[in-house]
């Protein structure tokens, strides 16, 4: 059992992506997302990787020209897949929520 554990860790690092595919997926959000959408738009996303894979398909029917998709998809389902905790509240200059 204690061997099927370590195996079963093993084999979900083993999908995770590395430091370096993350980083050329946060530039490419910057190059490619930022010139029509905020980051608080994005990062408010918390969607599986088929449908963040359908939102950048729906992108790129709209204009969106990437050059590291792939790393792209990975950055977005690493730090805002389903799986994660939902963004916080923005917060006015007076501490109230933003609407």
């Amino acid at each position: 059992m204690k061997t099927l554990l370590v195996l079963g860790v093993l084999a979900i690092t083993g999908l995770a992506a590395d430091q370096a595919t993350l980083d050329r997926g946060k530039k490419e959000e910057g190059r490619v997302c930022l010139p029509c959408h905020s980051l608080r738009l994005v990062h408010s996303q918390r969607l599986s990787k088929a449908t963040w894979n359908k939102e950048l398909d729906k992108m790129a029917g709209w204009g969106a020209k990437y050059q590291d998709r792939d790393a792209l998809l990975e950055y977005l389902v690493a730090n805002f897949g389903d799986d994660k905790p939902p963004s916080p509240l923005a917060m006015s200059l007076d501490g109230s929520s933003a609407k």
